[in-house]
């Protein structure tokens, strides 16, 4: 007659000992390596507790209308400006030139978030004047939703000179975020959410582009033109204006911030419990192979008999 396996199950055999031996300290001792040496060995391998993290979105990004425009005539310095600002344009008394100006943003994708800049502007010169470098500066209000809200005014510099006079530039480039710290995980973060330029005051040194520049390189949180790329036409023509047409985007920006308590948890544990799983393999069999072989002497008892003393 042949026999076959109809069922199996694992035999339960309890090694019992008194306190004050060497197998307690030995299973002591196992505990501790399994439990404490995950910890140790995760936070020493570096990236247990993650302190930065980051993630995409695509700003709302809105042109304040805010200009401040210097266009050098002559290699000597002489200069012709305008700007937004009432103050400024009243200091200027005969070089204020006032430029016809023309403003569009387009939402590309039809996704309710502009995307895309295009500023053109005519800059009317006598027909001695010419145009050598050209420094236009530009406002925005900028917004980001998905984790912390962030609400701040930010600008975008142009810059441009050449030894030859010339009678236009185009630049294209995108507005980027620059990012000296991390953003908070949530709340409302809203401390550069106030003029880059101050517009009512009456000092000339508040119109400086020297001073708006240094102040505004001193915040944690920026724009900047990146990647322009300028292209300088010559061959103005008598009594024809200077023209500048800048095309900005406003393109998906990588967000880095630091995390909250949950996520900080979350990644930690995933990274001790990925190396505990080992440790406790490891260390049952060491136990199974110390106490079958009676390395240790403790006393075996099969589960279901009961110990004699």
């Amino acid at each position: 007659m042949s026999f076959y396996e109809v069922y199996s199950h694992p035999a339960l055999v309890r090694y019992k000992t008194s306190v004050c031996t060497k197998a307690t300290v030995f299973v002591v001792a196992v505990l501790c390596l399994s439990y404490i040496g995950p910890l140790l060995v995760a936070y020493r391998s570096q990236g247990f507790w993650i302190k930065r993290s980051s993630y995409e979105e695509q700003p709302v990004v809105r042109f304040q209308y805010q200009v401040l425009l210097l266009a050098a005539t002559s290699p000597r310095g002489d200069h012709v400006a305008w700007s937004t600002y009432p103050h400024l344009n009243n200091m200027l008394g005969s070089n204020l030139r006032v430029p016809a100006v023309s403003v569009r943003e387009e939402d590309l994708n039809q996704d309710g978030k502009l995307d895309l800049l295009i500023f053109k502007l005519q800059l009317p010169l006598t027909p001695e004047e010419q145009v050598y470098s050209v420094q236009l500066l530009l406002t925005f209000s900028y917004q980001l939703f998905r984790m912390s809200t962030v609400a701040m005014q930010s600008l975008a510099f142009v810059q441009h000179s050449s030894p030859v006079p010339g009678a236009r530039l185009f630049v294209s480039g995108d507005l980027r975020l620059q990012q000296r710290t991390p953003l908070p995980h949530r709340g409302l973060y809203d401390v550069y959410n106030v003029s880059v330029i101050d517009g009512s005051s009456p000092f000339a040194s508040a119109y400086d582009l020297d001073n708006i520049i240094r102040s505004y390189q001193d915040r944690n949180l920026t724009t900047v033109l990146s990647c322009p790329v300028p292209v300088w036409t010559v061959g103005r023509a008598a009594g024809s204006p200077f023209e500048l047409n800048a095309e900005i985007r406003y393109p998906v920006e990588v967000i880095s911030y630091r995390p909250g308590f949950w996520e900080t948890i979350k990644f930690a544990w995933v990274q001790y419990v990925s190396v505990l799983l080992v440790f406790l393999w490891v260390f049952e069999r060491i136990q199974r192979f110390v106490f079958q072989n009676q390395v240790l002497t403790t006393v075996p008892i099969p589960a279901g008999k009961p110990h004699q003393s």
